[in-house]
C-alpha cells in the first residue's frame, strides 16, 4: 500500500445505536445533535420545544439555511438545524454537508442524527453521508502532522440514530467507504502513488476483498496489440504501467466466465500534456487524472462488499503521460488492441488512447454493460461547470435509468448527444480514425465517439466524463476539492435500478 495507507473513517469502530425517538433524557446525552427538517415545520419533538422557539424567534427560517442553538442542559448539547426547501437529494445532500460543516472543532464525542418531516430515510441516509465525508481527512505525510491529526480527529465516540424506522447502515458505511478511498487515491502525490505503488494497492485490496486480480505489463499488452496504450506509456522512466483486470463472482455465479458488467477507469497518474506540454496551471493538480480508475476501483469495492449479485470485471488503466525521448508524438499511427489504427493528433488527449485498449481488452469477455470513468476532457467541465459530469451512451433506451441514478444518489449526469455524424470530424486520411479533432469545440462529445469504436458491437456503453472529480471547496456532503463523484452513482445505478434487467446474457 502507498505511505500512510487509507485508513477509511466509515464508523466501523464506533458504535452506533438506532432509537425510536428523542427524549430529554437522550437529548442530555448528547454533545451535538444534527437534524434537518422542511422550513416550514411549526412544531417539534417535544424535547426540542423549546429550542424550537428560540430558533424560530429569529424569524422564518429559509431553505437551505443552518442555524445553531444550544440546549437547557448540563452538557449545552449544541443542536444543528438545516431547514429543507427542495427534496431532491442532491440538495438534501448539501444541505447535510452545511450542517456537518458547523461541528466544527467542537468537542463532540457523542453525536445523535435526527429528520424531521418530510422523507425520513432520505434526510438520514445524507446526514450519515455527510458525517462520513466530514470525519474523513485527506493524506497527510511526515510523522508529525499525521500524529497531529489523528489526535484532533479521532472520530466519534458513539453515533445516535434517531428514526422510526430501521437505516441501512451497512449501506450508508459502504458507499462511504467506496467514496472516501476514491478520494484517497485521487489525493496522493504522483510520487507516492506511481504505479508500482499502485498495483501493490490494488492487489492488497483485491486480496482481503477476495478478488480475482491479474496485471497486464507491458510485454503483455505488446502481446495483445495494446499499441494505443504503450504509446502513452513510452515516455515513463519505468517501464511499469500497465493494465489491472479484477473478479468479482457471487458465490451462485462463481463458474460464470463472462461477467454482467466491467467497470473501465482512466489511470494516468500523472499527465505532463507528452510533447504538446501543458502550462503550468494546467499541470499543477494533474496527479489527480487518474480519478476515474479511482472511482472505478472504489466501487467495484463496494460491490463487492454489498455482496452484489451480478458478475462483474473492472479494468483500470494505469500508466503516466510524461515527455522524453521515446514519448509519442502528433501524426504518429497507432493499432489498438481491435485492430482500429489511430492518427495521434495531439498528445494530451492520451485519456482516451489508454481507455481505447482498456475498452477494447474488457470487450473481448463480452460483458453485458460496460461503464467507464475518466477525467477526460475540458469541454465537458465548460459545458457543465463542476456540479455535474458528463453522461454518454450508445444505448439511448438506457437513458431513464442512467439518469435517475444520479437523481436517486445526488450525483447529477447530464446526457450528451451521440449522433453519428459528428464522426466526420474524427475523419483521418491515414488512418481509420483520428484521435481528436484540432478544433477542441465539443471535444467532450468527440472524445465520446471515439470511444465509442472501441466498444463491440451489440455490448450496452455508458461513459461518464468526470467533471464533478475535483471542485473548489467541494460538492453537495464532500468538505474537500477531491470528491470521489462516481462511487455512489455507479453504486446506485447498478443495485437500485433496473439497468441490468433489459440487457440480454
Amino acid at each position: 500500500m502507498p505511505p500512510s495507507s487509507p485508513a477509511i473513517t466509515d464508523f466501523s469502530t464506533t458504535p452506533v445505536r438506532v432509537k425510536r425517538a428523542l427524549d430529554a433524557r437522550a437529548l442530555a446525552s448528547l454533545d451535538a445533535l444534527l437534524v434537518t427538517a422542511p422550513a416550514n415545520l411549526q412544531r417539534a419533538p417535544a424535547a426540542l420545544a423549546v429550542a424550537w422557539r428560540r430558533l424560530r424567534a429569529r424569524g422564518a427560517p429559509q431553505a437551505g439555511s443552518v442555524r445553531v442553538v444550544h440546549a437547557a442542559n448540563e452538557r449545552a448539547t449544541r443542536i444543528v438545524v438545516g431547514y429543507a426547501g427542495l427534496e431532491d437529494r442532491y440538495s438534501r445532500l448539501t444541505l447535510a454537508g452545511r450542517v456537518c460543516r458547523e461541528l466544527g472543532e467542537h468537542p463532540s464525542r457523542r453525536v445523535g442524527v435526527l429528520a424531521l418531516g418530510g422523507d425520513e430515510a432520505t434526510g438520514i441516509d445524507s446526514l450519515l453521508a455527510a458525517l462520513h465525508a466530514h470525519a474523513f481527512r485527506m493524506p497527510a505525510f511526515g510523522r508529525r502532522e499525521l500524529e497531529r491529526r489523528r489526535e484532533r480527529h479521532r472520530g466519534f465516540g458513539e453515533l445516535v440514530v434517531f428514526t422510526a424506522r430501521a437505516p441501512d447502515l451497512a449501506r450508508a458505511a459502504t458507499l462511504a467507504r467506496g467514496t472516501n478511498l476514491a478520494r484517497w487515491l485521487t489525493a496522493l502525490p504522483p510520487n507516492k502513488l506511481d504505479a508500482a505503488a499502485y498495483r501493490r494497492s490494488i492487489a492488497s485490496l483485491a486480496k482481503t476483498h477476495g478478488l480475482g486480480f491479474r496485471w497486464y505489463d507491458e510485454r503483455a499488452l505488446r502481446r495483445l496489440g495494446a499499441g494505443c496504450f504503450l504509446a502513452v506509456a513510452a515516455g515513463n522512466a519505468e517501464r511499469s504501467a500497465g493494465i489491472a483486470h479484477l473478479r468479482w463472482r457471487p458465490r451462485a455465479r462463481r463458474g460464470t466466465r463472462a461477467p454482467d458488467v466491467a467497470l473501465v477507469g482512466k489511470g494516468v497518474l500523472f499527465d505532463t500534456g507528452g510533447n504538446n506540454l501543458k502550462p503550468h496551471r494546467g499541470m499543477l493538480d494533474m496527479h489527480t487524472d487518474m480519478a476515474g480508475s479511482a472511482v472505478a476501483l472504489a466501487t467495484f469495492i463496494a460491490l463487492a462488499e454489498l455482496r452484489a449479485p451480478f458478475a462483474a470485471d473492472a479494468w483500470l488503466a494505469i500508466t503516466e503521460n510524461r515527455i522524453g525521448p521515446a514519448a509519442y508524438r502528433p501524426q504518429d499511427v497507432l493499432r489498438a488492441a481491435n485492430g482500429v489504427t489511430v492518427q495521434v493528433v495531439h498528445t494530451d488527449a492520451e485519456g482516451r488512447l489508454v481507455l481505447a485498449d482498456t475498452l477494447a481488452l474488457a470487450g473481448r469477455t463480452r460483458p453485458r454493460l460496460m461503464l467507464d470513468f475518466a477525467t477526460l476532457t475540458g469541454t465537458c467541465e465548460y459545458a457543465l461547470t463542476e456540479r455535474m459530469s458528463g453522461l454518454f451512451t450508445n444505448r439511448p433506451a438506457l437513458l431513464p435509468e442512467l439518469l435517475a441514478a444520479g437523481t436517486q444518489s445526488g450525483e447529477r449526469v447530464w446526457n450528451f448527444p451521440m449522433d453519428p455524424d459528428y464522426d466526420s470530424d474524427l475523419d483521418s486520411n491515414v488512418a481509420d480514425i483520428a484521435q481528436c479533432a484540432v478544433d477542441p469545440k465539443g471535444d467532450h462529445i468527440l472524445a465520446a465517439r471515439f470511444l465509442s469504436r472501441f466498444v463491440p458491437d451489440g455490448t450496452a456503453w455508458a461513459h461518464l466524463d468526470l467533471s464533478s472529480a475535483v471542485r473548489k471547496g467541494g460538492l453537495a456532503h464532500v468538505p474537500t476539492d477531491i470528491t470521489g463523484f462516481g462511487v455512489r452513482y455507479a453504486v446506485e445505478l447498478l443495485l437500485g435500478t433496473r439497468i441490468l434487467a433489459g440487457l440480454r446474457p
